[in-house]
């Protein structure tokens, strides 16, 4: 009878007064994140760094070197959101890009399958013939295995804590905007990619189209997800990593100027778009830095110190 009248060490009495556990993140969760930021950091120096010779050290050729530049920034915003969000203690504070990675790399796999011939799974300088072999390696294994890891932490017992500061209207609507921008484009680029020339400031091929679509379409998702949390420290890896996105897309901007066609206004509305990721960014990765301060500086006032010789009781509220 005992033991049916309390539930880790919390007497049936006091059950209503205890909130709880926060659902932790996994440890298969934290491991996929945590080796998913190495790959894609990985990815994003090939893309990035090493824009201008993707002939010679990349999964497949990328011309013009903007576009290279394009995915790459990508590839290492998506390494800060791995390694932020694998660094938390509880899946809610770790959630936010979870299911925008999956798409991506579900989208990724179909795009790869889909242009398999434009890579460079035979060539003969063994440098892009064994990035082109780890790049379907990678795709083939990663969306069933990260599937199943979400799956597990769907099950992991916990609830998600409540939320803090939420995210003002006029946030919401400005990401609102933002996701739904991406999510057209991507479907747009992924379903008739030769549409891009209508829309887009630089030649795209098929292949590099899709694969930006499925960026976007990831992207979109993971903003919808953070307005979906509408709490400032469950969306700080998003914010964290929107700000990187725009700064690197900024920096290829003014690394390959001329790829660009300036003497239309497309060019220049693709100018002002990644100037608003860039604000977007950094204006919610303060903010979710302020809230945090906020948390941190009510967790230390309302601390009080035991009576002498008087339990504290059990824990009923997990860190992030």
């Amino acid at each position: 009878m005992m033991q049916s009248a309390t539930i880790k060490g919390v007497p049936a009495f006091q059950r209503e007064h205890v909130r709880p556990m926060p659902r932790p993140l996994t440890r298969g969760m934290r491991w996929a994140l945590s080796l998913g930021a190495v790959l894609v950091f990985l990815a994003g120096a090939q893309l990035y760094v090493l824009a201008d010779y993707t002939d010679r050290f990349f999964a497949w050729t990328i011309k013009p070197s903007l576009s290279a530049a394009f995915l790459g920034a990508f590839y290492w915003s998506a390494c800060v959101l791995a390694f932020l969000s694998a660094r938390q203690r509880t899946w809610a504070h770790a959630r936010v890009g979870v299911v925008g990675v999956l798409l991506f790399v579900t989208l990724t796999l179909g795009v790869t399958l889909l242009h398999v011939d434009r890579f460079h799974l035979f060539h003969r300088n063994p440098v892009p013939f064994l990035a082109a072999w780890f790049w379907l390696l990678v795709y083939l294994i990663e969306p069933p295995v990260l599937l199943a890891l979400l799956v597990l932490q769907l099950g992991a017992s916990g609830s998600d804590p409540p939320r803090g500061s939420v995210l003002p209207n006029w946030f919401r609507g400005v990401t609102g905007a933002h996701a739904t921008l991406a999510i057209v484009l991507g479907a747009t680029l992924l379903v008739s990619p030769a549409g891009a020339a209508l829309f887009w400031p630089w030649p795209l091929s098929p292949l590099v189209a899709r694969a930006a679509g499925a960026w976007l379409m990831a992207t979109g998702v993971i903003l919808t997800q953070g307005i979906w949390e509408d709490d400032w420290e469950r969306t700080r890896a998003g914010a964290v990593s929107y700000a990187v996105l725009g700064a690197f897309q900024l920096l290829a901007i003014a690394r390959y100027p001329d790829d660009i066609d300036w003497s239309r206004p497309r060019g220049w509305i693709y100018l002002l778009i990644i100037l608003s990721v860039l604000l977007v960014g950094i204006i919610g990765s303060f903010s979710a830095w302020q809230a945090d301060r906020v948390v941190l500086a009510a967790g230390v006032r309302n601390r009080k110190p035991d009576a002498p010789g008087r339990d504290s009781g059990p824990s009923v509220r997990g860190d992030r």
